[in-house]
Protein backbone atom coordinates (compact mmCIF):
# COMPACT_ATOMS: atom_id res chain seq x y z
CA UNK A 1 0.00 0.00 0.00
CA UNK A 2 0.95 3.54 -0.77
CA UNK A 3 2.18 5.72 1.71
CA UNK A 4 -0.96 8.15 1.67
CA UNK A 5 0.58 10.51 4.08
CA UNK A 6 3.77 11.54 1.95
CA UNK A 7 1.04 10.86 -1.64
CA UNK A 8 -1.55 13.70 0.21
CA UNK A 9 1.73 15.90 0.94
CA UNK A 10 3.35 15.06 -2.52
CA UNK A 11 -0.38 15.89 -4.59
CA UNK A 12 0.05 19.54 -3.38
CA UNK A 13 3.81 20.04 -3.49
CA UNK A 14 7.00 18.38 -5.28
CA UNK A 15 9.00 16.56 -2.38
CA UNK A 16 12.35 15.88 -2.11
CA UNK A 17 13.79 12.42 -1.15
CA UNK A 18 15.01 13.75 2.07
CA UNK A 19 11.57 15.05 2.93
CA UNK A 20 9.37 11.97 2.10
CA UNK A 21 12.06 9.70 4.25
CA UNK A 22 11.21 11.84 6.99
CA UNK A 23 7.65 11.74 6.62
CA UNK A 24 7.86 7.89 6.26
CA UNK A 25 9.83 8.03 9.66
CA UNK A 26 7.67 9.97 11.91
CA UNK A 27 4.43 8.50 10.60
CA UNK A 28 5.80 4.98 11.03
CA UNK A 29 4.46 4.04 14.46
CA UNK A 30 0.88 4.12 14.39
CA UNK A 31 -1.80 2.53 17.00
CA UNK A 32 -4.83 0.77 15.64
CA UNK A 33 -8.01 2.24 16.96
CA UNK A 34 -11.57 0.24 16.24
CA UNK A 35 -14.52 1.72 14.32
CA UNK A 36 -17.08 3.74 15.66
CA UNK A 37 -14.72 5.36 18.28
CA UNK A 38 -13.69 9.12 19.08
CA UNK A 39 -10.32 10.25 18.47
CA UNK A 40 -11.10 13.23 19.71
CA UNK A 41 -13.67 14.58 21.22
CA UNK A 42 -15.57 18.36 21.07
CA UNK A 43 -14.09 20.07 24.67
CA UNK A 44 -10.69 18.34 24.41
CA UNK A 45 -7.19 20.53 24.23
CA UNK A 46 -5.50 17.84 22.36
CA UNK A 47 -1.07 18.34 22.28
CA UNK A 48 -0.80 16.29 19.16
CA UNK A 49 -1.72 16.12 15.44
CA UNK A 50 -2.84 12.78 14.57
CA UNK A 51 -3.19 11.92 10.71
CA UNK A 52 -5.30 8.84 9.25
CA UNK A 53 -2.47 6.41 8.10
CA UNK A 54 -4.99 4.06 7.38
CA UNK A 55 -8.79 3.74 7.33
CA UNK A 56 -11.20 5.88 7.48
CA UNK A 57 -12.65 9.14 10.08
CA UNK A 58 -15.53 12.04 10.23
CA UNK A 59 -15.37 15.13 11.58
CA UNK A 60 -19.24 15.76 13.58
CA UNK A 61 -20.85 17.90 16.04
CA UNK A 62 -23.73 16.87 18.19
CA UNK A 63 -27.35 19.35 18.69
CA UNK A 64 -28.10 19.55 22.25
CA UNK A 65 -31.19 17.31 21.27
CA UNK A 66 -29.17 14.41 19.93
CA UNK A 67 -28.76 14.94 16.09
CA UNK A 68 -26.20 14.64 14.08
CA UNK A 69 -24.06 16.67 11.61
CA UNK A 70 -21.31 15.07 9.95
CA UNK A 71 -19.25 17.91 7.41
CA UNK A 72 -15.98 16.08 6.52
CA UNK A 73 -14.72 12.69 5.68
CA UNK A 74 -11.13 11.73 6.54
CA UNK A 75 -9.28 9.55 4.45
CA UNK A 76 -5.61 8.17 4.68
CA UNK A 77 -3.44 10.54 4.46
CA UNK A 78 -5.58 13.08 6.22
CA UNK A 79 -4.52 15.33 9.25
CA UNK A 80 -6.79 15.22 12.01
CA UNK A 81 -6.25 19.04 12.85
CA UNK A 82 -3.18 20.90 11.95
CA UNK A 83 -3.97 23.68 14.41
CA UNK A 84 -4.69 21.24 17.70
CA UNK A 85 -1.48 23.84 19.30
CA UNK A 86 -3.78 27.15 18.84
CA UNK A 87 -6.86 25.99 19.77
CA UNK A 88 -7.48 25.98 23.84
CA UNK A 89 -10.43 23.01 22.75
CA UNK A 90 -11.26 21.15 20.49
CA UNK A 91 -14.97 22.69 18.76
CA UNK A 92 -15.98 19.48 17.36
CA UNK A 93 -15.74 15.78 17.23
CA UNK A 94 -13.08 13.30 15.07
CA UNK A 95 -14.46 9.58 15.41
CA UNK A 96 -13.85 6.37 13.13
CA UNK A 97 -15.63 5.16 10.74
CA UNK A 98 -13.76 1.78 10.05
CA UNK A 99 -10.51 0.78 12.23
CA UNK A 100 -8.39 3.17 11.91
CA UNK A 101 -4.04 3.08 11.88
CA UNK A 102 -3.07 6.43 12.86
CA UNK A 103 0.12 8.35 14.14
CA UNK A 104 0.64 10.66 16.38
CA UNK A 105 2.67 13.74 15.75
CA UNK A 106 4.17 15.98 18.89
CA UNK A 107 4.49 19.76 18.73
CA UNK A 108 8.53 19.19 18.22
CA UNK A 109 7.80 17.08 14.59
CA UNK A 110 5.27 20.44 13.99
CA UNK A 111 7.67 22.41 14.37
CA UNK A 112 10.34 20.47 12.41
CA UNK A 113 7.46 20.20 9.65
CA UNK A 114 6.91 24.16 9.65
CA UNK A 115 10.35 25.56 10.66
CA UNK A 116 12.86 23.67 8.93
CA UNK A 117 11.45 21.93 5.76
CA UNK A 118 9.87 24.72 3.53
CA UNK A 119 8.66 22.32 1.06
CA UNK A 120 6.44 20.53 3.40
CA UNK A 121 5.24 24.19 4.74
CA UNK A 122 3.40 24.96 1.92
CA UNK A 123 2.00 21.34 1.54
CA UNK A 124 0.84 21.96 4.90
CA UNK A 125 -0.59 26.01 4.11
CA UNK A 126 -2.30 24.03 1.46
CA UNK A 127 -4.37 21.31 3.14
CA UNK A 128 -5.46 24.07 5.56
CA UNK A 129 -6.65 25.88 2.34
CA UNK A 130 -8.36 23.08 0.92
CA UNK A 131 -10.09 21.77 3.86
CA UNK A 132 -12.13 25.43 3.90
CA UNK A 133 -12.63 24.85 0.12
CA UNK A 134 -13.95 21.52 0.60
CA UNK A 135 -16.21 22.70 3.25
CA UNK A 136 -17.32 25.77 1.26
CA UNK A 137 -18.13 23.48 -1.77
CA UNK A 138 -19.87 20.89 0.84
CA UNK A 139 -22.48 24.03 2.01
CA UNK A 140 -22.80 24.68 -2.22
CA UNK A 141 -23.71 21.18 -1.99
CA UNK A 142 -26.01 20.70 0.48
CA UNK A 143 -27.78 23.92 -0.43
CA UNK A 144 -28.50 23.96 -3.78
CA UNK A 145 -28.55 20.09 -5.00
CA UNK A 146 -31.19 17.47 -5.54
CA UNK A 147 -30.24 14.50 -3.05
CA UNK A 148 -29.10 12.30 -5.61
CA UNK A 149 -26.98 14.88 -6.86
CA UNK A 150 -25.52 15.66 -3.73
CA UNK A 151 -24.52 12.36 -2.94
CA UNK A 152 -23.19 11.73 -6.66
CA UNK A 153 -21.24 15.14 -5.99
CA UNK A 154 -20.10 13.36 -2.99
CA UNK A 155 -18.84 10.40 -4.44
CA UNK A 156 -16.85 12.13 -7.12
CA UNK A 157 -15.01 14.27 -4.80
CA UNK A 158 -14.18 11.38 -2.98
CA UNK A 159 -13.06 9.11 -5.36
CA UNK A 160 -10.87 12.47 -6.88
CA UNK A 161 -9.09 12.33 -3.15
CA UNK A 162 -8.24 8.61 -2.83
CA UNK A 163 -7.16 8.63 -6.70
CA UNK A 164 -4.71 11.17 -5.42
CA UNK A 165 -3.23 8.86 -2.57
CA UNK A 166 -3.19 5.89 -4.62
CA UNK A 167 -6.33 4.22 -3.46
CA UNK A 168 -8.74 3.60 -6.55
CA UNK A 169 -8.45 1.09 -9.02
CA UNK A 170 -10.84 1.65 -11.71
CA UNK A 171 -13.22 3.92 -10.39
CA UNK A 172 -13.64 1.44 -7.54
CA UNK A 173 -12.05 2.26 -3.66
CA UNK A 174 -12.99 1.37 -0.36
CA UNK A 175 -16.05 3.17 1.19
CA UNK A 176 -17.61 2.20 4.98
CA UNK A 177 -20.20 4.80 4.76
CA UNK A 178 -23.80 3.45 6.06
CA UNK A 179 -26.98 4.63 4.86
CA UNK A 180 -27.51 6.85 8.20
CA UNK A 181 -24.02 8.37 7.66
CA UNK A 182 -24.59 9.72 4.39
CA UNK A 183 -28.45 10.79 5.88
CA UNK A 184 -25.91 12.76 8.45
CA UNK A 185 -23.77 13.86 6.07
CA UNK A 186 -26.48 15.24 3.46
CA UNK A 187 -29.33 16.63 5.54
CA UNK A 188 -31.47 13.62 4.05
CA UNK A 189 -33.76 11.46 5.85
CA UNK A 190 -32.50 7.47 5.56
CA UNK A 191 -35.44 6.86 3.65
CA UNK A 192 -34.65 9.93 0.94
CA UNK A 193 -31.04 8.52 0.89
CA UNK A 194 -32.35 4.87 0.06
CA UNK A 195 -34.03 6.63 -2.41
CA UNK A 196 -31.64 8.40 -4.11
CA UNK A 197 -28.67 5.62 -3.78
CA UNK A 198 -31.44 3.46 -5.52
CA UNK A 199 -31.41 6.10 -8.18
CA UNK A 200 -28.21 6.26 -8.73
CA UNK A 201 -27.45 2.70 -9.18
CA UNK A 202 -30.47 2.15 -12.01
CA UNK A 203 -28.93 5.09 -13.75
CA UNK A 204 -25.97 3.00 -14.18
CA UNK A 205 -23.91 5.57 -12.35
CA UNK A 206 -22.61 3.79 -9.10
CA UNK A 207 -22.95 0.52 -7.54
CA UNK A 208 -22.37 -0.51 -3.05
CA UNK A 209 -21.04 -3.30 -1.94
CA UNK A 210 -19.21 -5.05 0.88
CA UNK A 211 -18.21 -1.43 2.00
CA UNK A 212 -16.68 -0.65 -1.59
CA UNK A 213 -18.13 1.68 -4.40
CA UNK A 214 -17.90 0.83 -8.10
CA UNK A 215 -18.23 4.00 -10.27
CA UNK A 216 -18.49 2.42 -13.81
CA UNK A 217 -17.73 5.58 -15.69
CA UNK A 218 -16.17 8.17 -13.53
CA UNK A 219 -16.85 11.28 -15.71
CA UNK A 220 -20.35 10.44 -16.10
CA UNK A 221 -20.73 10.83 -12.30
CA UNK A 222 -18.97 13.60 -12.24
CA UNK A 223 -21.02 15.35 -14.96
CA UNK A 224 -23.90 14.11 -13.14
CA UNK A 225 -23.20 16.24 -9.93
CA UNK A 226 -21.61 18.90 -11.80
CA UNK A 227 -18.32 18.31 -10.06
CA UNK A 228 -15.54 20.53 -10.75
CA UNK A 229 -12.51 19.04 -8.79
CA UNK A 230 -10.63 22.54 -8.88
CA UNK A 231 -11.10 23.40 -5.43
CA UNK A 232 -9.67 20.07 -3.88
CA UNK A 233 -6.29 21.82 -5.57
CA UNK A 234 -4.02 18.94 -6.67
CA UNK A 235 -1.58 18.65 -9.00
CA UNK A 236 -1.58 15.16 -8.81
CA UNK A 237 -0.33 13.33 -10.76
CA UNK A 238 2.15 15.25 -12.30
CA UNK A 239 3.92 16.84 -9.62
CA UNK A 240 4.37 12.94 -7.96
CA UNK A 241 6.00 12.25 -11.12
CA UNK A 242 8.70 14.95 -11.02
CA UNK A 243 9.01 14.66 -7.23
CA UNK A 244 9.91 10.84 -8.03
CA UNK A 245 12.19 11.93 -10.98
CA UNK A 246 14.06 14.14 -8.56
CA UNK A 247 14.67 11.27 -5.95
Amino acid sequence: MPNAFIRKLGSFEPLRSDDREWLASVSAHTRLVGADQDLIREGDNPENVLVIVDGFAMRYKMTSDGRRQIFAYLIPGDFCDLHVALLRKMDHTIATLSPCRVAQLSPGTILELTERRPSLARALWMCSLVDGATLREWLVNLGQRSAPHRIAHLFSELHERMKAVGLTNDGTFELPLTQAELSDTMGLSVVHVNRSLKELREAGLVSLKDERIVISDVQRLKDYSDFDPSYLHLRWPQDLRTSAQRS
